[in-house]
């Protein structure tokens, strides 16, 4: 079986990007996902998407991490996915029905390959203002997806072996994206993140989106805010208490993966 992908990052947040069409019906994508997004013997990347068509949107996207888990949403993936159908049909704005909903997503500029989206990533959820998990001090919260936001001094600690135990902690039944936060100042912050499904990624758009969200909630910060993250800032406003989210989205190669059985 041959697997048509385009390869997309959002902040080095890398996804793969097939249409759904193009999978033979029966298919198991929870197993191709393990394949196709292995990074030495598949192409590699933080997630699989499936793009179909939607009569209600300009796309509906299925979301596999890397070990073939289902997501409801990616921050950086579904910009990722904008971007893919920007490519194929010029639109300034794009409507993707995702796991967890209809997002808009408008293009703010264009530098060279990379494109800069704003995404409106609707209400945040707080679940829990003040929580102690892992012996840690968190906030519990709801962007389409659930986020376990850790408040830390600084990053000294073994905060990836905190993030997987925390991530399969009793208290998450379908487990949850850990971040672990640091506050700059009254409109910035740091932040690691260890997500469900992947484990430690360079960025995440709903783990900034759930970890500016938790930070505004305790009031540590105001709009806006801007994420730092390893790979590079993504921006979060409020509008009417709703998160916008803008970052970046970049293509950088297509190609197909020859699954399990199948020669060149």
């Amino acid at each position: 079986m041959k697997i048509p992908f385009t390869k997309a990052h959002g902040d080095r947040n890398d996804f793969l990007i097939t249409r759904r069409e193009e999978i033979p019906a029966g298919a198991d994508c929870a197993a191709l996902s393990i394949a196709i997004c292995d990074r030495h013997t598949g192409v590699g990347a933080d997630g699989w998407i499936l793009v179909s068509q939607s009569g209600e949107a300009d796309a509906a996207i299925e979301l596999y991490n890397s070990d073939g888990s289902r997501s409801e949403l990616s921050g950086n993936g579904t910009r990722c996915v904008a971007l893919y159908l920007l490519d194929q049909r010029p639109a300034g704005t794009l409507r993707i029905l995702t796991g967890a909903g209809l997002k808009t997503l408008r293009l703010l500029a264009t530098r060279g390959r990379s494109h800069i989206f704003e995404m409106n990533m609707g209400r945040a959820r707080i679940e829990e203002l003040r929580a102690n998990v892992e012996s840690a001090d968190a906030t519990l919260a709801n962007v389409g997806n659930p986020q376990c936001a850790v408040f830390v001094p600084h990053f000294e600690l073994d905060w990836r072996d905190l993030g997987k135990r925390i991530e399969h902690h009793p208290r998450f039944p379908n487990r949850t994206n850990v971040s672990f936060v640091l506050v700059l100042d009254p409109h910035t912050i740091e932040v690691r993140f260890w997500e469900r499904g992947a484990g430690e990624t360079m960025s995440s758009g709903t783990g900034s989106a759930g970890a500016a969200a938790a930070a505004a909630a305790r009031g540590l910060v105001r709009n806006p805010v801007e994420v730092r993250t390893p790979a590079g800032s993504l921006q979060v406003r409020w509008e009417n208490d709703e998160i916008f989210l803008a970052g970046p989205a970049e293509i950088v190669a297509r190609g197909e993966f020859f699954a399990e059985g199948e020669s060149s």
